[in-house]
C-alpha cells in the first residue's frame, strides 16, 4: 500500500535503502566479526583495551545503521516500513521495519540463563580464551539488574509504539479511502488531494519508525552498558551472527522448502 504512495508525489530516495543495507552488512559480516572473534580468541595476550575497541567499533556500526533507517524513513518511509528487500527468513523477525527489541533482551537472557550449565555451544568453542568462554558464569547484581529494567522499559514502551502504528495506519486508510471516493477516479485531482490529505498520517508512521529505531538503539547500549568487556563481546558476536545467518543460502534453501507458510 505504502508503497503506491510514491505515485502521489511523495518524496523518495535517489539510492534505495537495500543497496546501503547491503553494503553495510557485508562490512559487519566480512570485517568487522572477524576482527571481533580474532580480538576475543586473544585478548589474553592483547589485553582488554584492543578488545574493548572492537566492541566500541562493533556497536558504532549497528547505531550508524539505525541512524540511516532514519534517514530513509524521513525520505521514503515505504522501503523501510515494509521492506520488500527483506528475505522471508528475516520478516518474522521484523517489528516496525527491523529487528524486533525483544531479540536483543531475549539473546543477552539466553547467555545468562546458560550460566549454571555446562559451556559447550557453538560460539564458546570458537573461543580460545578461558576468561571471555566464563564471563557469563555467576552474572552480577548490576547485570540481573540491569536486564531487568531493560525489560520493565520495553513492557512499557513496545505495546504504545504498536497502538501508535496501529492507529497511524488506520487513520491512514480512513482517509485515503474518504478523499479517494472524493475524487471519483479522476486522477490528477487525486494526486493533489490525496497526496495532500495523506501526509499527516504518512509523517505520524514516520515518527512511530523513528521512535522505535531510538528504543532499539537505546536497548542496544543499555546492554552494553551494564555488562562487562568480555560479555559485551560475546553479546555482539552472536547479534552479528544472527543477522549473518539470516542470508546462509543453506538455510534460505530449507527454509523455503518448509511447507509452512508465515
Amino acid at each position: 500500500m505504502f508503497k503506491a504512495i510514491a505515485h502521489f508525489g511523495f518524496k523518495k530516495s535517489s539510492k534505495p535503502f537495500k543497496d546501503y543495507y547491503d553494503g553495510w552488512f557485508k562490512t559487519l559480516k566480512n570485517v568487522l566479526l572477524p576482527q571481533l572473534r580474532h580480538a576475543m580468541s586473544s585478548s589474553a595476550t592483547s589485553g582488554p583495551i584492543l578488545l574493548a575497541s572492537h566492541v566500541e567499533v562493533m556497536h558504532r556500526h549497528f547505531l550508524k545503521y539505525y541512524e540511516a533507517l532514519d534517514l530513509a524513513a524521513a525520505n521514503d518511509v515505504s522501503q523501510v516500513l515494509c521492506p520488500d528487500w527483506r528475505n522471508p527468513f528475516e520478516k518474522p523477525f521484523l517489528w516496525v521495519g527491523d529487528l524486533h527489541p525483544y531479540l536483543f533482551t531475549n539473546l543477552l537472557r539466553s547467555f545468562i540463563g546458560d550460566s549454571e550449565s555446562e559451556i559447550d555451544s557453538d560460539i564458546f568453542d570458537k573461543l580460545q580464551n578461558w576468561h571471555v568462554v566464563m564471563a557469563w558464569k555467576s552474572p552480577s547484581r548490576k547485570l540481573t539488574t540491569g536486564v531487568d529494567q531493560i525489560e520493565c522499559g520495553l513492557r512499557l514502551m513496545v505495546p504504545a509504539l504498536a497502538a501508535r502504528a496501529r492507529d497511524a495506519q488506520a487513520k491512514f486508510v480512513e482517509k485515503m479511502a474518504v478523499e479517494w471516493g472524493k475524487c471519483e477516479g479522476r486522477k490528477q485531482e487525486m494526486k493533489g488531494v490525496v497526496g495532500e490529505s495523506a501526509a499527516a498520517e504518512m509523517e505520524e508512521l514516520v515518527g512511530v519508525f523513528v521512535d522505535a529505531n531510538r528504543l532499539r538503539r537505546s536497548v542496544l547500549s543499555d546492554i552494553l552498558n551494564v555488562t562487562d568487556v568480555n560479555q559485551a563481546a560475546v553479546f555482539l558476536e552472536a547479534l552479528a551472527q544472527f543477522l549473518v545467518g539470516f542470508r546462509n543460502r543453506e538455510l534460505l534453501s530449507q527454509f523455503d522448502k518448509c511447507s509452512l507458510e508465515l
